[in-house]
């Protein structure tokens, strides 16, 4: 029987210690009440889906959306999601770690290519963390080459094949990266832009990353950056859409996302730990990004559960109607 490498502690999953990334298939059994239950399910690391046979609906707080073969979701860490009414709907997915994106990842934050697709593209026109597109099958065949050579990679040890596993991965990504930039062969690429960031806008990132807690102000990320506040907003919302702040709030989300998840601290606490000592205003802010309550988002998926004899990742919990929100543009 295949091992998958989730954790569960109080019926809450995550990846277990030291794994990195994971790819495998996915065959969503319409038999299966979970299922039919709406499969609804979140999780603390980066997941992509490549949808490669059958059809479903994929349901997030974007509403629902028809997907099929050659349909890739790419979903930030925190964004709850699930499919139905789906008939052989085959996936292939892709997970890896926050902490592998932030270390051995960290330069595909410079990319032109990478950087738009992982860092900026999932927020980009008020996508909420997921980033919708649409493969022709010359990509999708090459996206799933590289699928099987990472998911051959989950036998080997960590150790020995650090290199193998991220470079396996980052072709994968730079793969999809070329179709959402429009620099792929898909007709249906979505042909946004994407350019190297300034030095300024990593930096003030990486700031603001580092000490979500801080109340960062906009003079002083300036000042960090060594240039103006006007001149940073305009450079960093031309690399990733949004401006300094509103970066920092999706980062926060996140990071309140998980604790929600995965630790017993308050919601009180967890909005003093990202820089929101007001509880009600953070309460604003996590169901402004994802449709949902603190409260309401930890009792509906802190109950997930994973069927590790498949290797389904499920959840018997309904989600209430989200807050209306754009969908991924595609």
């Amino acid at each position: 029987m295949e091992r998958f490498p989730w954790e569960i502690r109080d019926r809450r999953f995550s990846f277990t210690d030291g794994t990195m990334a994971y790819a495998g298939r996915h065959l969503h059994d319409p038999t299966d009440p979970a299922y039919r239950a709406g499969g609804l399910h979140t999780h603390s690391f980066m997941e992509v889906a490549v949808v490669t046979g059958g059809v479903g609906v994929h349901v997030s707080q974007a509403g629902s959306q028809p997907v099929h073969a050659g349909d890739v979701i790419l979903l930030r860490p925190g964004v709850w999601h699930g499919y139905r009414d789906f008939s052989m709907l085959d996936i292939f997915n892709c997970c890896f770690s926050v902490g592998l994106l932030h270390r051995e990842l960290a330069w595909t934050r410079e990319d032109p290519l990478l950087g738009y697709l992982l860092w900026t593209a999932p927020y980009a026109f008020e996508r909420r963390g997921m980033l919708t597109m649409h493969l022709n099958d010359a990509a999708l065949a090459e996206c799933v080459a590289h699928l099987d050579a990472l998911a051959a990679l989950r036998f080997r040890s960590v150790d020995t094949h650090r290199s193998d596993i991220v470079g396996r991965l980052s072709m994968f990504l730079g793969a999809l990266a070329r179709e959402v930039t429009g620099d792929g062969d898909s007709p249906g690429a979505a042909g946004e832009r994407a350019g190297p960031a300034h030095p300024a806008v990593i930096h003030a990132m990486q700031l603001m990353e580092g000490r979500p807690e801080h109340r960062w102000t906009l003079g002083e990320l300036a000042s960090e950056s060594h240039i103006t506040p006007r001149y940073l907003v305009r450079i960093f919302k031309s690399a990733t859409g949004v401006p300094p702040l509103a970066y920092l709030s999706q980062h926060r989300v996140e990071i309140a996302a998980s604790l929600l998840l995965h630790t017993d601290q308050s919601v009180a606490q967890i909005a003093t730990a990202v820089g929101w000592p007001d509880p009600n205003y953070f309460a604003r802010r996590f169901r402004s990004h994802f449709g949902l309550s603190p409260s309401t988002y930890r009792s509906t998926f802190s109950q997930n559960a994973v069927r590790l004899g498949s290797g389904t990742v499920i959840s018997g919990r309904s989600v209430p109607s989200p807050t209306a929100m754009p969908r991924s543009r595609r």
